[in-house]
């Protein structure tokens, strides 16, 4: 069974930035990438780091700790050293809130 969750004001996240939020026990990373928004796990699957503290560099997004990239639309790993995806989840925009599903 899935849920919707709000997870911030879309003002919260603006245009080309992302930011961590905990949506149900879970550290997801929201980007806002030209107003379209994208939701992946927080956590780089090689080595702990906060995906939210990297650097955004087009549709991917850079670890801050060793350099790996993931796309954000996806979740799916691009470079070493991360050979495991992200778990992506879907948003939802609704009055002007960001929902994420799980």
């Amino acid at each position: 069974m899935t849920n919707a969750f709000e997870v911030a004001a879309i003002a919260a996240v603006p245009d080309n930035s992302m930011k961590a939020f905990v949506v149900n026990g879970e550290k997801i990373a929201v980007f806002n990438l030209g107003g379209k928004f994208y939701a992946i796990a927080d956590t780089c699957s090689h080595d702990e780091a906060s995906l939210a503290e990297g650097e955004i560099i087009g549709s991917q997004v850079e670890c801050p700790m060793h350099g790996a990239r993931f796309d954000i639309t996806t979740g799916r790993n691009l470079t070493l050293p991360a050979v495991v995806p992200v778990k992506k989840y879907e948003v939802k925009v609704e009055g002007g809130k960001i929902w994420v599903v799980m």
